[in-house]
C-alpha cells in the first residue's frame, strides 16, 4: 500500500496525498500492472516527477532492484507487433526475442543474410558468401566477392524524403531532402578528385556535427577515400597526433564554434597542429579568419558538379579512422570498413527500432563512433537525423527535439543527469518520442525514470559497445519491458560471456566477445590487433577463442544486465574513451606534481564515471589550487570536457612488484572513503 506520508514528502499537499493514496490502493496488486496504471493516471494529472519517483519507489518497495530491477515501461501488443525485431522472429518461426537472438549467433550467416537485406545493403556485385573465416576468426573477410560503396545504401530512398533537420542555437529549424544532401555530398566528391585526391586518400574532419559534416563525411567515402575523424574538442597537440596518425592528406574544418554565444577558436587548433591543407568553412556570413598559405575557403573548394558515380570497391576496404584511446597512452586507431556501417545500421533497425520516416537525435560528433552511427543507422534505415548546433543541455536543445518531431533522442547519462538537475526541459512537448538510447558512461536508474517520465514513458534502450564492435553488444528492444539502467539483451548476431578472473562463467566479471561478427575490427592502424583484443584471453567453453573488450558486466537473476564501467585503465568521461595514461602525462607537467594515478570512479548511486586525480607532490599544496591548475592543463592539452572531480594527495601510489600502479586498489580505496 502506498503510505499517505510518502506521497507527503514527495511535495504533495495532505489532501492530495489522500486522495492518491486511495486512488492507488484499487489498483491491481501486481505490481508491474499496479505502475503501469498508476504512471498513466499521474501523467493525466499531470504530477511533477517528485510525486512519480515517490509511486514507483512505494509500489516496487517490496522489490529487490539488484536482483530484478523494477519495469518502468512494459510494451504493449501493438508496439511489439509494429517492432522491426518482431518482422524477423516471425520470418523464422520464433517465439521471443531470446530465442531470436540464440537463433542469430547459432545460423550466423543466415542472420547477416536476412539482416542485409532488410536494411536494403546495395550492392555493385553481389557477395558470394557471407562469411569467408578460412584465415582464423580473428580476420574473417565479410560478404566477399562483393563490390560495393556504402554510400549507395545512404541515399536509397525517395529524393524528396527529409535527410537531415538541423539548427543553430539562434538559427531556424532547416530541412534538407535525400536529393539535396546527396547533391552536396556530389560536390564535395568532385571538389576532392579536383585537389588530386584518389581513392584510398585519408582526409580529416575535424568539425561540429552539422549538415555540411555529414555531406563531407558521405563525400570522402563515395570517392573512394577514407575519413580521418577528429572530435572537435581537442587541442591542438591531440588533433595532430591523429592527423599523424590516420596520415591525412588534407583536413575540413570551421574557422570558429559558436557556443552560448561565445567564439571558440578551431581553425587555430587546426593550424597549431601542423595539419595537411585545410577547407575551411564559415560559421557566419563570411570567414573570421585569415587562411594559411595552401587552405582554402569552403566555397572556393565546392565543385559546382553535383553528379557524381561512386567509386566502388570491396567490403573490407576501410572508410573511416576513429579513435579510441587503450592503456598505453596513444590513441587506437581504428578503422572502419564498409561493413562497419552495416552493424551500425542493423543496431538501429533490430534495437532502436528506427523506421522510415522517423527522425533520429544523438548529440555527438564525428570524432566519437556514434556520429558515424548516427549518419548510417538513420540513412540506411530511410529516417532522418536531426542534428543541433549548440549545447544540448539546455532548453534550446530540448525545443529543437519537439520541433524536429524526434521520435528517437541519444543521451549520455551525464546529459540526462544535468536535465535533471536543472529541470530544463520539463516544459517542452516530446510526445513524439518513442524510444531513447543511452551509451557512453553508465547510467543512473533514477536519471533515466526522469528521462522516460519526460515523454509520458517511453524505453531506454541502453547501448554498450564500442569503436572497435561498431556499435554494441549489449543492448535493448522494445518487446521487452524496459528497467532504468539496465540492458535486456545481447545485440543479434553477436554472443558474450561473463567471466571471473579464473576464466569460469559468473554473472559478474569481465565480459568477452564470441566472435565473428559484422562490425568486430581486424586490425589496428598502429598497434598489434591480436596483444589488444585476442592475447592471453581465456577460451570458450567450445575450445574456442574469444576476444577481450574490457568491460565490467553482471548479469541479473531475471537475464537483465547491467554495466559497471571498464575494468582496463580506460574511462569514459563524457561520453569520450581516454585512458588513465593520456591524463596522467597531460597533469605530469604540473608544478611540484611527482606523479599521478587517473582513476574513473562511478558514484554510488550509478550514472556517469567521475575523474579523481591520487597525487604526489614534492612540496605542501593547496589541493584546490592544485585541482585548478590540473584542470587548466587538462583544458589546454587534451579536452576540456573532462572534469576533474577530485584530488586526493597521497605520499605514495600502490605498486605491483612489475612497478605498474594499482589503479584498482585505488578505485577502491576510493569507494570505500566515499561510503565511510
Amino acid at each position: 500500500m502506498t503510505t499517505k506520508q510518502s506521497l507527503i514528502q514527495s511535495g504533495l499537499t495532505p489532501d492530495k496525498a489522500q486522495y492518491w493514496a486511495e486512488h492507488l490502493d484499487g489498483l491491481p496488486s501486481v505490481p508491474a500492472v499496479r505502475w503501469q496504471q498508476a504512471s498513466a493516471a499521474l501523467l493525466q494529472a499531470g504530477e511533477p516527477f517528485a510525486v512519480h519517483r515517490a509511486v514507483y519507489q512505494e509500489i516496487f518497495s517490496h522489490d529487490d532492484a539488484d536482483a530484478s530491477p523494477p519495469a518502468a515501461w512494459s510494451p504493449a501488443p501493438g508496439d511489439i507487433a509494429a517492432a522491426n525485431i518482431t518482422q524477423l522472429q516471425r520470418q523464422v518461426g520464433l517465439d521471443s526475442s531470446e530465442a531470436l537472438h540464440r537463433w542469430s549467433v547459432t545460423y550466423r550467416n543466415e542472420f547477416w543474410a536476412r539482416a542485409i537485406e532488410l536494411v536494403g545493403v546495395r550492392f555493385r556485385r553481389p557477395y558470394d558468401t557471407i562469411v569467408d573465416a578460412d584465415s582464423g576468426i580473428e580476420t574473417p573477410r565479410w560478404l566477399p566477392g562483393a563490390k560495393m560503396n556504402i554510400t549507395d545504401s545512404c541515399f536509397a530512398h525517395a529524393p524528396d524524403a527529409p535527410a537531415i533537420l538541423f539548427q543553430g542555437e539562434d538559427g531556424p529549424l532547416q530541412t534538407w531532402t535525400v536529393a539535396e544532401l546527396e547533391a552536396l555530398t556530389n560536390r564535395v566528391a568532385n571538389g576532392l578528385t579536383a585537389m588530386g585526391l584518389a581513392a584510398n586518400d585519408a582526409i580529416a574532419v575535424d568539425m561540429p556535427m552539422t549538415a555540411e559534416s555529414v555531406a563531407i563525411y558521405l563525400g570522402i567515402i563515395k570517392m573512394g577515400g577514407v575519413v580521418v575523424s577528429i572530435a572537435d574538442s581537442f587541442a591542438a597537440g591531440e588533433i595532430a597526433i591523429r592527423v599523424r596518425i590516420g596520415e591525412a592528406k588534407a583536413i575540413f574544418t570551421q574557422d570558429v564554434i559558436t557556443r552560448a554565444g561565445k567564439f571558440l577558436p578551431l581553425y587555430q587548433r587546426v593550424v597549431e597542429s601542423d595539419a595537411p591543407p585545410a577547407i575551411v568553412i564559415a560559421t557566419g556570413a563570411a570567414l573570421t579568419v585569415d587562411l594559411r598559405e595552401g587552405d582554402c575557403s569552403w566555397g572556393d573548394f565546392l565543385s559546382d558538379n553535383d553528379c557524381f558515380d561512386a567509386v566502388a570497391s570491396t567490403p573490407e576496404a576501410n572508410v573511416n579512422i576513429l579513435f579510441s584511446s587503450g592503456t598505453t597512452g596513444a590513441p587506437k586507431a581504428i578503422p572502419f570498413t564498409q561493413t562497419s556501417p552495416i552493424k551500425c545500421a542493423v543496431d538501429g533497425y533490430f534495437h532502436h527500432d528506427v523506421h522510415p520516416g522517423d527522425v533520429v537525435a544523438w548529440p555527438t560528433n564525428l570524432g566519437w563512433m556514434m556520429g558515424p552511427w548516427l549518419i548510417f543507422a538513420s540513412l540506411m534505415n530511410r529516417a532522418a537525423m536531426a542534428l543541433y548546433n549548440g549545447i544540448p543541455s539546455g532548453i534550446g536543445f530540448g525545443r529543437f527535439v519537439q520541433d524536429a518531431g524526434v521520435t528517437m533522442l541519444g543521451v549520455i547519462p551525464s546529459l540526462v543527469r544535468t536535465w535533471h538537475e536543472t529541470a530544463c526541459m520539463e516544459d517542452c512537448d516530446w510526445s513524439k518520442i518513442r524510444a531513447f538510447s543511452s551509451t557512453g558512461e553508465c547510467s543512473n536508474a533514477e536519471d533515466m525514470l526522469y528521462l522516460m517520465w519526460l515523454a509520458g514513458y517511453k524505453p531506454v534502450i541502453e547501448y554498450c559497445g564500442g569503436t572497435e564492435i561498431g556499435g554494441g553488444y549489449i543492448t535493448g528492444n522494445v518487446v521487452r519491458p524496459g528497467s532504468p539502467a539496465t540492458m535486456n539483451t545481447l545485440a543479434l548476431g553477436i554472443d558474450a560471456v561473463i567471466l571471473d578472473d579464473a576464466g569460469l562463467p559468473c554473472t559478474n566479471g569481465e565480459l568477452f566477445l564470441v566472435p565473428p561478427s559484422i562490425g568486430l575490427s581486424n586490425t589496428l592502424l598502429n598497434g598489434d590487433h591480436h596483444d589488444v583484443y585476442f592475447a592471453g584471453t581465456p577460451t570458450a567453453s567450445d575450445g574456442g577463442m574469444l576476444r577481450r573488450h574490457g568491460d565490467q558486466i553482471e548479469q541479473l537473476p531475471n537475464g537483465y544486465f547491467r554495466a559497471h564501467g571498464r575494468v582496463d585503465d580506460t574511462m569514459n568521461l563524457g561520453g569520450i574513451k581516454t585512458s588513465s595514461a593520456e591524463v596522467e602525462r597531460v597533469v605530469a607537467e604540473v608544478d611540484h606534481i611527482v606523479e599521478t594515478a587517473a582513476i574513473a570512479v562511478m558514484p554510488a548511486g550509478g550514472g556517469p564515471s567521475q575523474l579523481v586525480l591520487y597525487t604526489v607532490a614534492d612540496a605542501e599544496v593547496d589541493v584546490a589550487v592544485l585541482q585548478t591548475t590540473m584542470q587548466s592543463a587538462i583544458r589546454q592539452h587534451l579536452n576540456p570536457l573532462f572534469k576533474i572531480s577530485d584530488v586526493v594527495l597521497i605520499d605514495k601510489l600502490p605498486r605491483t612488484a612489475s612497478n605498474k600502479v594499482m589503479r584498482r586498489v585505488l578505485r577502491q580505496q576510493y569507494m570505500d572513503r566515499a561510503g565511510a
